[in-house]
């Protein structure tokens, strides 16, 4: 069961002089030891493996040993690095709260602990010890005239949330800049990794060092960005998915956002995160309360353990979606901006007879929308392009027990449409005069005016009411620049971030079971607050087989497969021009939420036919897919990947192999499967759909395994002694399907 949560407006005590009180959580291999010592602001003493249970004495020795000596030339007292790090208490590194008033004053604020609160009831312990729970500190600086409302989660998954509410008090406006939490990491987390990408390239890993200084990733996109950190982790130096101590954390805020990593010269490290606030964004009055974004954090023994707690969180969520996600057909790279009722019906009888279960109608549909260059924000079904509405092809799709999806870009708009032309004052900008430079012919709609947000929502409302439409794409194919209220020249991003949230939950509030995809340019819209509102995400606009093994790789660092869009395309793809065998589009799409986005008039009848297959094996694994562990093997530089999805109960699982090279030499490291039950003997079949992949080479167990209906081993000989690997061709895949005896006297 989740943590009741805090609210952040906690009514702020008075300060507890001398006050020292301490907290132990722990939940599923984790511990977090929370420290206030004398009232001053939370530190986090311990977050990492779980310590046992702590008496008092062991709680005080655990908080007493996080304290670093005083160095010469430093300030008199221990340094501590708080939540919220700040001068005052000796940290010369980044500031968490940073901002100022009219006057100049409120730069150096000087918050302490005036009260806790144990999900949602105050204590007064001084020593405590639970599982998982949510933990709320009332701060305060009452000179300063500010209050902060600093809430923290253990989950039961032992992902760590945390964010800050602040409130101004006192007279005057305050001008908050800056509100950036933080969550220290050992000395021994000397490396760091995050991801850097662009559109068609997104989630590209990167590795540094762990140094001196900030390592800072700021995104100023207006939305989550293709290039954005994802998760940025710090492990011990050579860290890989199943071994070595991670700590990573995860900014969950679709608009501008920052990561960091800091260390400062005595050695003291942190990760941190939160919104990044554009001048004069957020200006509160007196009374007034900003609240940031959730941190999240997670630690693990392997980069398979950190992503497993967010997947778990994910999944424990009550509005998560089925396991059972439909077989998805969107038209986009089949027919583009050529919407023709007999080519999209025919189409849609195609994709019924493969077992395809949803049908997706992409751009084009509406106003002058022939093309990228006019239409966008005229949501209204086109005359010219269908003469009888939407209806005939939604009641021929539905007709074949398909549910009908339907695209949108909701906060985006062209200069040549009818919206641009009746209120030109809509569109984000600097100025009365100026605009910012288009982005694929485009501008962003300014959602922070009650008006226009009111023609977007009343024009999507009337589509949704008129048609019976189950699904969504959500697109959002520009950053913002310039984005501001043209009126008043005010930075708009925060408001309008948390506008297009707002869109998403009415719609889907008056629409219930209404699922939403979030898409931007692809990839550029994935974290996990979008997902509080939407249903799936779009990787990317590549579907190139072999970019997207990269990309799915490090997706899934954060999400499950099953929010995953993952999409067989034509043979040759449309944005890399490579060409590649059916049988590696469908394996490469296999891992995520399969779908389909090809013109299928153009299939053969042995690709058809082939195709059926890959989605009969989909719909028969979906349970497993959606439900079971991800793994990844650690291969150093073979070219030859590994991963798979085991269940639970580990008495079921299935294996990817995918050539994404060619290697320096013909042996390839062996096949150790990661995630199986030692204790469990398991009988393991090759899976083979489609043509043989080409030149491949297998060894003796492999066709052992073929001629004997599988090939039963221990899962101790799987994990750790493994098998010889075959020999591929680059850009070809095969999978392994295992299944745990009854017998354990199978294997002899």
């Amino acid at each position: 069961m989740t943590p009741r949560r805090l609210p952040v407006d906690t009514t702020v005590t008075a300060p507890l002089p001398g006050a020292t009180q301490r907290l132990h959580l722990r939940a599923a291999g984790v511990s977090v030891v929370l420290d206030v010592t004398d009232g001053r602001i939370p530190v986090l003493s311990h977050w990492g493996a779980d310590l046992g249970e702590l008496a008092a004495t062991g709680l005080d020795a655990v908080c007493e040993a996080a304290i670093d000596p005083v160095p010469h030339n430093a300030v008199d007292v221990p340094v501590r690095i708080g939540l919220l790090p700040q001068q005052s208490d000796g940290w010369i590194g980044r500031p968490g709260l940073s901002g100022s008033r009219p006057d100049g004053s409120g730069w150096v604020p000087r918050l302490v602990t005036g009260g806790i609160e144990l999900d949602g009831q105050p204590t007064s312990a001084t020593h405590l010890e639970t599982g998982p729970a949510t933990v709320g500190f009332a701060l305060a600086d009452a000179e300063q005239g500010l209050e902060a409302a600093l809430e923290v989660q253990l989950l039961p998954t032992g992902l760590l949330r945390l964010r800050a509410a602040l409130t101004n008090t006192g007279a005057a406006p305050y001008t908050l800049e800056e509100l950036t939490l933080a969550v220290p990491v050992p000395a021994e987390a000397d490396e760091l990794l995050d991801f850097a990408g662009r559109w068609t390239k997104e989630r590209t890993p990167q590795r540094r060092a762990f140094t001196v200084g900030t390592h800072l990733r700021e995104n100023r996109r207006g939305r989550t960005g293709a290039d954005a950190a994802h998760v940025l982790h710090a492990g011990h130096a050579g860290f890989g998915f199943r071994g070595g101590e991670v700590w990573g954390v995860h900014t969950a805020f679709s608009g501008n956002h920052r990561h960091l990593a800091e260390q400062i010269n005595t050695g003291r490290r942190v990760l941190g995160g939160g919104e990044l606030l554009l001048p004069g964004e957020v200006r509160l009055d007196r009374g007034e309360r900003y609240t940031g974004p959730w941190l999240y954090a997670s630690y693990g023994d392997g980069l398979d353990a950190v992503a497993s707690r967010f997947h778990r969180h994910l999944r424990a969520r009550e509005h998560h979606v089925d396991r059972r996600r439909p077989v998805t057909l969107n038209v986009w790279e089949a027919v583009y901006f050529d919407h023709d009722l007999a080519r999209l019906t025919d189409l849609a009888d195609r994709a019924a007879a493969l077992g395809v279960e949803r049908y997706v109608l992409d751009d084009g549909w509406f106003g002058s929308r022939r093309d990228d260059f006019s239409g966008l924000g005229d949501w209204v079904v086109s005359d010219e392009v269908w003469p009888d509405g939407l209806g005939p092809l939604v009641d021929h799709v539905t007709g074949l027990g398909m549910e009908f999806g339907l695209w949108f870009e909701p906060e985006m708009v062209n200069e040549d449409s009818e919206v641009a032309r009746a209120h030109p004052d809509w569109i984000l900008g600097p100025t009365p005069s100026a605009l910012p430079l288009e982005s694929r012919h485009q501008q962003v709609l300014n959602l922070t005016i009650a008006q226009a947000y009111a023609h977007v929502r009343d024009q999507m409302m009337a589509v949704l009411s008129t048609y019976d439409i189950g699904y969504l794409k959500w697109d959002q194919n520009r950053d913002l620049l310039e984005a501001a209220t043209r009126a008043t020249g005010r930075a708009a991003v925060h408001e309008q971030t948390l506008a297009a949230y707002r869109l998403m939950d009415e719609l889907k509030a008056a629409h219930p079971g209404l699922e939403i995809e979030a898409c931007a340019s692809g990839g550029a819209r994935v974290d996990l607050e979008v997902l509080e509102h939407t249903d799936r995400v779009w990787v990317s606009d590549c579907i190139d087989p072999l970019e997207r093994q990269q990309m799915h790789r490090w997706t899934s660092q954060l999400i499950p497969l099953e929010l995953m869009g993952s999409h067989i395309a034509s043979g040759r793809s449309h944005t890399t021009g490579r060409l590649h065998t059916l049988s590696f589009r469908a394996h490469s799409a296999l891992f995520g939420h399969l779908g389909i986005e090809w013109d299928l008039a153009d299939a053969s009848e042995a690709e058809l036919a082939e195709l059926r297959a890959w989605i009969e094996l989909y719909r028969e694994r979906r349970e497993l897919l959606f439900r079971g562990d991800l793994v990844r093997a650690d291969r150093g530089e073979s070219s030859l990947w590994l991963q798979g999805v085991v269940s639970p109960e580990r008495d079921e699982a299935l294996f990817s192999l995918s050539a994404v090279g060619r290697a320096a030499t013909s042996q390839e490291p062996r096949l150790r499967l990661p995630g199986l039950d030692p204790a469990a003997t398991y009988r393991l079949r090759p899976l083979l759909i489609g043509e043989r992949p080409s030149n491949l080479i297998a060894p003796p167990w492999w066709q052992r395994a073929v001629d004997e209906d599988g090939l039963v081993l221990p899962g101790t000989v799987l994990l750790h002694a493994g098998l010889t690997a075959p020999l591929i061709d680059p850009e070809q895949g095969l999978l392994l399907s295992l299944r745990r005896e009854s017998d354990p006297a199978a294997a002899h």
